[in-house]
Parts: structure tokens; C-alpha cells; sequence
């Protein structure tokens, strides 16, 4: 079927307390739900021809990756550097935010490689994987592109200076260890690994994955376990909000937070980082969501309003 990708008008973020966040996502506990990325979804380091670019590589269903209205660039993507336009000055002005796509369109011409494992501090992990889809071909990796770029957008409309760790521009990955390296390399204030889950039908909702304590290896999460916690609860109230989706109804028990201790790109970062699992591809109500434009602005805009209100807060 075909999937309007072009995005609707976008509106300047609100800040909401830690507190009202929260609320906001107790209050909303018995609509739907939504899960975890069907695999581990972070990264390692680079693999042979990782630098090689293509923008316009087939996704796994065989569709060009949709376009946002917001221009590529190398990976991994900078918007504010080399940008012929200066940032507009805002409330986020001097703040750096880095987006990680989830997975990659390619990655399922590249199983060997996206196979391999590598070090998360507290043992090894595949590189990556090609994640989920909807029931009619709707590939996540298309959906996290594509939100990732309405946020950009939006978070650039802000005065931030915004990465992406990748845009379909190198044939597979990042590996989940090199996710975690650029947004630590970046020093950025945040950063947001987006998602969407392939779980049982009738699993529906979203939820923000937080990184639990984990130190061994090269983990050390002890300095960021706090403000990502602080970060998480903002973007799930904000969600919450914005998208009218519930928390989920399977993970977290209903309050939008989840925090795990296998996933790499969150053992692995220095920064404060989350996952967000938008929604479940596989539960027909949810994917009805995921598939429309109109609603990933919404979601996308729910996660800017979470950011912007954890860097002003």
C-alpha cells in the first residue's frame, strides 16, 4: 500500500516537568501499549565498507527510504556543521542532540556482517539486526527513518545542533557499540535511539527503555543512570500527550518505562540516552498508527517536547 510520507506543519515544543510527566502517563495507563525492539537494537564498531554511501538504497520491502522534507547529509549525519543555513537561535541554542534511527534499511543484504558480534561491556552482542515490520511490509527501519528526520526538524527549529548516527547511507549498521561511540563522541547532551516493536497481536502502545546500572568491561552507566531516568519520564509524558497513545499494556507495567541492562547502545554510553519504542508493528491497531504520516509527527513531536523539556529543565 502506499504510505504518504510527507509531514505535516510542524508546531515549537512545550516543556513538562519530571513530575507532570509522569502523571500524565499514570493518567493514560488503560488505553493500549507498545514493546521493545523484537532484537537488540544497538551498536558496534564499523565493518568493512561501512563508509560507503547510499541515500537511496532499497529498504527490506523493497521501497526507497521516505523522504522527511529535511536534506542528508554523511554519515553520521551532522545538521550543524557544513549546514549552508546557520541554526535559528532558541531555547535549545548550544545544545547537542544525537538521533539513532534503529537499524538500517540494508541490513538485511548484509546478515554476515550484521551478525557478527561485538562487545557490550557485560558480554557480546550481533552488530545489529534488520528489525520488525507490519504485517504489510511497512519495514521499521523506514519508520525510524522517518521519524528521525521529522524530529530533526523540529529539534533544529529549536536552535540544536542535531545528529543522526546514520541515514541509510552506508550499506548496514552501525553496529550497536559505534551507535554508543558517536553520541559519546558527540558530548551530547542527549540522545534517542528510536524504535518500534514486533510483538504479539494485541500488545499495543509504546514505552522508553532507560539503562539500568551496569558497570563491567567497557560499561559504566553509574554517571548517566539519573538523567536518562529524568530524560525517559519527560519523553513518555510527552508522548503520551502529543500522540494519544497509551503506555504500554505489556512492558512496564503501564508506566511507559522499562529499564534493561542487555542493551549495548545504552551500556555503552557516557551520555544520557533512551530507547523509544513507538508502538507494536504487529498488532493491526498500532501499526494503523505507525503507517500514517499525520501520526508520526505526533510522535515525533512528542519526542522533541520530551527533549526540549529535559535540556531546559
Amino acid at each position: 500500500m502506499p504510505y504518504d510520507d510527507s509531514p505535516p506543519p510542524t508546531r515549537r515544543a512545550r516543556p513538562l516537568s519530571v513530575a507532570a510527566a509522569l502523571a500524565a502517563v499514570c493518567l493514560t495507563a488503560a488505553g493500549c501499549g507498545g514493546g521493545p525492539e523484537a532484537d537488540g537494537a544497538d551498536a558496534a564498531s564499523p565493518r568493512p565498507g561501512a563508509d560507503a554511501a547510499s541515500s537511496t538504497a532499497p529498504t527490506p520491502t523493497g521501497k526507497q527510504p521516505e523522504p522527511s522534507g529535511t536534506a542528508t547529509s554523511s554519515s553520521p549525519s551532522d545538521s550543524g556543521s557544513g549546514s549552508a543555513k546557520p541554526l535559528p537561535k532558541g531555547p535549545l541554542t548550544g545544545r547537542t542532540v544525537v538521533i539513532d534511527p534503529g537499524h538500517n534499511p540494508r541490513n538485511r543484504d548484509h546478515t554476515r556482517e550484521i551478525n557478527e558480534k561485538v562487545d557490550i561491556g557485560t558480554g557480546r552482542k550481533e552488530c545489529d539486526t534488520t528489525g520488525t515490520s507490519t504485517d504489510d511490509g511497512y519495514a521499521e527501519a523506514r519508520f525510524t527513518l522517518d521519524v528521525s528526520h521529522r524530529l530533526r526538524t523540529l529539534l533544529k527549529a529549536e536552535g540544536a545542533r542535531v545528529r543522526l548516527t546514520h541515514d541509510a547511507d552506508r550499506p548496514f549498521g552501525p553496529c550497536i557499540d559505534e551507535r554508543a561511540r558517536i553520541g559519546n563522541e558527540a558530548k551530547a547532551d542527549a540522545v534517542v535511539s528510536v524504535h518500534a516493536d514486533g510483538s504479539a497481536v494485541g500488545n499495543r502502545g509504546f514505552h522508553v527503555i532507560l539503562p539500568a546500572a551496569v558497570k563491567g568491561g567497557g560499561a559504566d552507566t553509574s554517571k548517566i543512570v539519573k538523567s536518562s531516568a529524568d530524560l525517559g519520564a519527560r519523553i513518555a509524558g510527552h508522548f503520551v500527550r502529543t500522540t494519544g497513545s497509551a503506555p504500554s499494556n505489556y512492558i512496564g507495567g503501564n508506566t511507559g518505562l522499562d529499564t534493561r541492562n542487555d542493551l549495548g547502545g545504552l551500556n555503552l554510553s557516557t551520555v544520557p540516552k533512551v530507547f523509544v519504542e513507538c508502538g507494536n508493528m504487529r498488532d493491526p491497531k498500532d501499526a494503523a498508527l505507525l503507517t500514517s504520516a499525520s501520526w508520526r509527527q505526533k510522535a515525533a513531536q512528542g519526542l522533541a517536547d520530551g527533549i526540549t523539556s529535559y535540556l531546559k529543565g
